[in-house]
């Protein structure tokens, strides 16, 4: 289906998906292409509560360093689902030798990702 016949549920899970895509590659400009310039990214670490990232910029510093620390980083999804401009991201997460899963609560606003929330078990 073209993205003009996508509903905005559907293009979301889209837009999350070719991201996802893109951090499999480890592409870093290629995931940023799809976040707003006002984006935040709420990690994982530390716990409870994570590190919350704002703006392109210092997101986009983040994950080149995480990268640099984790070349094995790979993304398996487990569940994909919108709903209203949210989709969640039900994932396992490897980086070689260990897993952990989790969920990413993603908000989009005019085609781009504002938020990613990142929770994880355990």
């Amino acid at each position: 289906m073209s993205p003009a016949r996508m509903s905005k549920i559907e293009a979301a899970v889209r837009i999350v998906l070719d991201f996802n895509e893109a951090f499999n590659n480890h592409d870093v400009d290629g995931m940023m292409t799809w976040m707003s310039e006002d984006c935040i990214f709420e990690n994982t670490h530390p716990a409870p509560d994570g590190t919350l990232y704002t703006g392109k910029e210092a997101v986009t510093r983040f994950w080149r360093e995480f990268f640099r620390e984790s070349p094995n980083a790979h993304i398996e999804i487990e569940e994909i689902f919108g709903f209203g401009n949210r989709c969640i991201l039900r994932w396992k997460y490897t980086w070689g030798s260990g897993h952990v899963r989790g969920v990413d609560v993603f908000k989009l606003k005019e085609g781009l990702i504002s938020e990613k929330l990142s929770y994880v078990k355990g």
